[in-house]
């Protein structure tokens, strides 16, 4: 099972879906500290349906602190670039972000805003 280091995980055997678990208080991508870290649920929960999920601006700095900072995790800078495109999500959004993540998130939203050009 391919785990990022120090991670938790476990396989659903029954659907062969892996759930990984991340920890409260350890930090994304490297594992080395930077400004943010995994938050509490209480703190970065937000009600969807029946269930807690990550709220949008915690989500997208962990996505971005683990892209910036892991090589091997690029497809998470992807992600951000995708929800960013598909989700339309505001430029304004990076003033709400720690100003560690301020600046990749604004080339992002940039990169965004340019349409598909076939290569």
């Amino acid at each position: 099972m391919d785990v990022r280091p120090g991670g938790k995980a476990v396989r659903d055997t029954v659907n062969g879906v892996k759930v990984d678990f991340l920890i409260e208080g350890d930090y994304p991508g490297d594992g080395k500290p930077k400004p943010v870290r995994f938050p509490s649920p209480a703190q970065a929960g937000t009600a969807a349906g029946r269930m807690r999920v990550v709220d949008l601006k915690h989500f997208v700095e962990m996505k971005l602190a683990s892209g910036m900072t892991a090589p091997h995790r690029l497809q998470d800078l992807a992600d951000v670039l995708r929800l960013i495109s598909v989700a339309k999500l505001p430029r304004a959004l990076a003033e709400t972000l720690d100003p560690y993540f301020q600046a990749k998130y604004e080339e992002l939203w940039q990169t965004a805003q340019r349409p598909d050009e076939d290569y």
